[in-house]
């Protein structure tokens, strides 16, 4: 094998591990260019969908369709440090093949970590939207075994359409026996906390950044892709009401969504949105070191949320979209300081204002026959999530050519009195 096509052999590698563990699409591209360029590849070019890379280069062309596994930070993460080393010229080829066979290799979370993580953060969520500590214990029961069966069922027998749709019937049922036997006061609030590890986070996320980065194709393809997963959702809780009422000869009848006086104070409200958002930080595979970055992302935009909401008068979706714009401000200074990818921070700390309420309403309503509130509902949902996409891509607009990341770092130059250029690791893409 020539050297050309070697590099390009590695370069494309460290795409496909990006692409594969939940990496924006201009990360992908950068990352391969920046390794292919460094090794004196210069005449490369590289075009990157949402599931595949094709690379081209002098005598060499790859193309691979790259199928979506699931998402794993962690590995995002080592290929990001490991293109900085290459940069650096800390990395030779035989070094760089060995790395990326490492974090190939690497393992995701433990098993227990990932059910506790999706039972207490099905607690803490359950929390947030106004459930009492009756409603929450209910909530970290289903949302623990509903990642039992996804691990084991779902993810390993099933395609990702059934295992969601089934896992949002598993999640509902559970709360509804639970709600039947006395456990737990408001069903709406026990649902809503359940399914909310089912959420699509990642491509969500990602496919506003892709938009952000003109990557059109793959924005849409990405967003469509959590739409299909909002609809697999809705779809099984729709299933276990319909199954409740085959059983007992009646759709339950479920009050307004309300808050529980018991956990509605802010010190508790803020305490679950932190536990909530580390817990998907381990879903998602996030470094450990990480957690505490993660949480105060999504501490931080829920106590500007609460506070607009409880003491101004604006409307629920502009109270959203300034506190996603301060939740994507905090992940970007997050992901300059500690010189990793703003993904890590910006996903799981987005969590507490998905509009997961409106996911369930719409369901609800729709099985129940109240086409009307279903509509409403569904219209406030949709509202929340332009209200996230817009927070996210105006904070993205405002960065630029990240204009935020190189202010950091000539106050840091400043403060140390070095005004030598400033390195890769300082002016890469975040």
């Amino acid at each position: 094998m020539s050297d050309t096509s070697r590099i390009m052999d590695l370069a494309y590698e460290a795409g496909a591990i990006l692409l594969e563990n939940g990496a924006e699409i201009s990360r992908v591209e950068e990352t391969m260019r920046r390794i292919s360029q460094h090794y004196g590849v210069d005449d490369e070019s590289f075009f990157v969908l949402s599931n595949g890379i094709m690379a081209t280069g002098t005598g060499y062309a790859r193309s691979k369709f790259i199928p979506i596994k699931g998402t794993s930070l962690d590995k995002v993460v080592a290929v990001n440090q490991l293109s900085r080393e290459v940069s650096n010229g800390e990395c030779d080829l035989d070094e760089l093949e060995r790395r990326l066979k490492e974090i190939r290799a690497m393992r995701s979370k433990p098993i227990w970590e990932q059910i506790l993580a999706s039972a207490f953060g099905a607690a803490a969520f359950c929390i947030i939207f106004g459930g009492g500590y009756a409603d929450t214990l209910a909530a970290l029961i289903a949302g623990g075994i509903l990642w039992v069966y996804m691990l084991f069922v779902g993810y390993r027998h099933l395609s990702r359409i059934v295992a969601t749709v089934t896992g949002g019937l598993l999640a509902t049922l559970l709360c509804i026996m639970m709600y039947n036997w006395g456990l737990g006061a408001h069903l709406s609030n026990m649902i809503i906390g359940a399914i909310i590890p089912l959420i699509p986070g990642v491509p969500f996320t990602n496919g506003i950044r892709d938009l952000a980065n003109e990557d059109y194709l793959a924005g849409i393809t990405r967003l469509l892709d959590a739409l299909l997963t909002f609809f697999c959702i809705s779809l099984g809780v729709a299933m276990a009401f319909v199954v409740d009422k085959l059983v007992n000869g009646q759709i339950l009848e479920l009050d307004a969504l309300a808050a529980a006086p018991e956990t509605s104070g802010m010190v508790v409200q803020l305490l679950a949105a932190f536990i909530g958002t580390v817990a998907f930080a381990v879903l998602f595979g996030v470094p450990r070191r990480y957690y505490g970055a993660s949480g105060l992302c999504g501490t931080l935009g829920w106590l500007l949320y609460l506070i607009l909401l409880r003491h101004t008068g604006l409307s629920p979706a502009v109270v959203v979209f300034l506190a996603t714009a301060l939740v994507t401000l905090t992940a970007l200074v997050e992901a300059i300081l500690r010189k990793c990818p703003i993904t890590v921070f910006l996903i799981c700390g987005i969590f507490p204002l998905v509009p997961g309420a409106g996911i369930f309403w719409t369901s609800y309503n729709i099985v129940s026959d109240q086409l009307g509130a279903a509509l409403q509902t569904g219209f406030v949902a949709v509202q929340a999530t332009v209200a996230i996409a817009f927070g996210i891509l105006i904070i993205t607009e405002i960065n630029g050519k990240n204009r935020i990341g190189r202010l950091i770092a000539r106050k840091r130059a400043v403060r140390a009195n070095n005004h030598s250029p400033l390195p890769p690791s300082l002016t890469s893409n975040f």
